[in-house]
């Protein structure tokens, strides 16, 4: 996109909010406002409150106009990480205001997608640009109040009453104080305490916070504590249906810092900020910081001044993408601790993919192949996801994962006390895609590894999993005290009731045992194991990482998995950030790394994954994911990121191709 001499401003969802960002950009030294995007596009005020900007019809039509170059979303929460997505996919610069998403996950999301289309994207938060925010900063870090031990700041206000059907107080539209207002208090507690370390910002390690949920189930006041590691502590509360004072206070061992309504600055159309120091004597030091400039004239500026220096985030003390990611899993984290939940964020609301499209496949990034046993294709890495902490974060991975091509998801029966398998029920059935989808289930873990709890733990499973099948079944751990054919014969059992419709194995079971599980069916008439999930990796595994972990990577298991054919559905297949920079020669603070990983031979592997990356233009650990596909015998290898940045990232191993020379190298160092 060329430029234009001002940059050419859109507004998406023309609310109060937007029409004083209208007024930043009138009154700013680079932008233009072209055009609005309404719902409702007919309203007399339009004119009045955005004059000189055309009126469309519609979000999309915005998105769809040549003439606009970035774009404003002042939408309602839940639409936020929506249209930013859908805005940065249509070229569009963006500035969303606050909240960036209803949580971390949906910021990341977008951020992605403008790190894809290679636009900018940043949150809006109209007191970070201004200069009453500089001198702030400039006066803690100077030691002005000594050594800061607690920052307490407020956001709150009183609505006239409780009004179910306004944004404020409709769980739908997820109201309430700490996404609207909380966020400011958050934000410049992470500010100060980072100032304090001569950094951007800084997260806090402990968050306890609580809530007041009223009776449209959205907070009407809340507090929260931050605990950083350099031991500054901070209060930070909010309110919808309450006012507070909403001063800033610093206190350091020399005296505080207090500043009135922080987020105003000096005011909306410019004006004197005053930032009060009182010293342990009870005097007071005014610093006033006076400013013409419209404050949110900052910020439209901030995003040019991005824009035109070819950044996709804002420079400090604006939000950088990271900076707007620890904001919101601060405020994950006491959403999470009030128990505040939106229904927007439940499956049944949650039909759509976070850009608002039905799911579909979209992509051949991910290729399929066809396994013995198993009914159906099955794409070619299969995606775990036992981290997530709901529906609403997981089903944004789930979803990319499925655009891409994948369909095979590992869960198992222990996974977050069964919240995995849930999660990926509740998926499963609220895309309708439970056809297609290749479903792994595990069961009988350690202590419980016994014949009579495989069938006992797939009920719970199933029914967690909202179907009355798997389509891969492993047993999550040997217990060699119990003769092997009383295993077969509980797994044999339940492929002829037909709940594993599929392959049965084990997970972490050695040669020996699965041999003998193999002659012990063939004998007997029993369906045979037919698949491993062991740890394969181009590192071999030196010491387990957990107590019953098997590692299938050296010769004589190369040898078996290749004679038999069976499929390994490798778990750890890339060396648990062995071949990124978190590993080293001469890096020795990560316990399991170095436990289990660190060896000569290793290191030699990944020296060689090291030169064959340079040589192909990507990383090692890309070569590590390769080389497990380009086996003699079917891998499957497990990933497991958690951000969509990382499955990206893992997906371009798919596209290398090894030869069995390559292999032979990357092992022996043999050409």
């Amino acid at each position: 996109m060329t430029l234009s001499p001002k940059l050419r401003w859109g507004i998406l969802g023309p609310g109060n909010i937007a029409k004083a960002f209208a007024g930043g950009i009138a009154h700013s030294e680079t932008g233009e406002l072209v055009a609005v995007g309404a719902r409702r596009p007919d309203k007399a005020r339009y004119a009045e409150d955005f004059a000189g900007a055309r009126v469309l019809d519609g979000y999309q039509a915005l998105l769809e106009d040549s003439e606009v170059e970035a774009v404003y979303i002042s939408t309602p929460h839940p639409l936020h990480a929506e249209w930013a997505i859908k805005a940065a996919r249509a070229g569009k610069h963006v500035l969303c205001e606050k909240p960036m998403g209803l949580t971390a996950y949906e910021a990341d999301a977008a951020f992605n997608a403008a790190r894809k289309a290679g636009t900018f994207m940043g949150e809006a938060f109209m007191y970070r640009f201004h200069p009453q925010t500089a001198k702030l900063i400039e006066l803690v870090a100077g030691g002005a109040v000594g050594q800061v031990r607690l920052i307490r700041s407020s956001f709150g206000f009183a609505m006239p009453s409780v009004m179910a059907d306004h944004r404020l107080y409709a769980n739908h539209l997820a109201g309430g104080g700490i996404l609207d207002v909380g966020c400011y208090p958050v934000s410049i507690a992470r500010l100060l305490a980072g100032a304090v370390e001569g950094k951007p910002f800084l997260d806090p390690v402990k968050v306890v916070g609580t809530a007041h949920l009223g009776e449209t189930g959205v907070d009407e006041w809340a507090s929260a504590i931050l605990h950083f590691d350099n031991g500054i502590i901070a209060e930070a509360s909010c309110s919808i249906s309450l006012k507070q004072d909403n001063i800033l206070r610093v206190f350091g061992t020399e005296g505080r810092i207090e500043v009135a309504d922080f987020w105003f600055a000096s005011g909306v159309k410019g004006g004197v900020g005053n930032i009060e120091i009182v010293r342990p004597d009870g005097s007071r030091e005014t610093v006033s910081v006076a400013e013409d400039r419209w404050l949110y004239a900052f910020e439209v500026d901030a995003v040019a001044g991005a824009v035109r220096a070819g950044r996709q985030e804002f420079a400090a003390p604006g939000k950088s993408w990271d900076d707007t990611l620890g904001n919101m899993r601060t405020l994950d984290r006491w959403r999470a601790a009030a128990g505040l939940t939106y229904e927007v964020e439940k499956p049944a609301l949650r039909k759509a993919t976070l850009s608002g499209d039905r799911l579909e496949k979209r992509a051949e990034t991910i290729g399929r192949r066809n396994l013995p046993g198993i009914g159906k294709p099955l794409s070619e890495v299969a995606l775990g996801f036992e981290d997530f902490p709901d529906f609403a974060s997981a089903a944004i991975l789930l979803d990319a994962f499925y655009e891409a091509g994948g369909n095979v998801f590992d869960t198992a029966f222990v996974y977050g006390g069964g919240r995995t398998e849930a999660i990926l029920g509740d998926w499963l059935s609220s895309r309708g895609v439970r056809e297609e989808a290749v479903v792994i289930g595990k069961g009988a873990h350690s202590p419980l590894a016994y014949p009579d709890v495989i069938a006992k733990q797939l009920d719970q499973s199933l029914e967690r999993l909202k179907t009355n099948h798997v389509d891969v079944y492993f047993m999550h751990r040997d217990n060699p005290d119990v003769p092997v054919g009383e295993f077969v014969d509980a797994m044999d059992a339940e492929v002829k009731a037909g709940r594993i419709r599929g392959l049965f194995g084990g997970s972490n079971w050695s040669m020996e045992r699965m041999s003998e599980a193999i002659d012990y069916a063939r004998k007997n008439g029993k369906t045979a194991p037919g698949v491993l999930s062991n740890n394969f990796s181009l590192a071999e595994m030196i010491d387990p990482i957990w107590a019953g972990c098997v590692s299938a990577s050296d010769a004589a298991w190369k040898a078996w998995l290749t004679e038999h054919q069976i499929p390994n559905f490798a778990w750890s297949s890339q060396g648990r950030g062995f071949f990124t920079e978190r590993a080293g020669r001469d890096k020795r603070d990560n316990e399991e790394l170095v436990r289990c990983w660190y060896s000569d031979d290793n290191f030699a592997r990944r020296d060689r994954a090291e030169e064959m990356a340079g040589e192909r233009g990507v990383k090692p650990i890309h070569i590590a994911l390769a080389y497990a596909l380009a086996q003699p015998f079917p891998v499957v290898p497990l990933i497991g990121p958690r951000r969509l940045m990382e499955l990206d990232d893992s997906l371009t191993a798919l596209s290398l191709k090894l030869s069995a020379a390559d292999v032979r190298w990357l092992e022996t160092g043999e050409r």
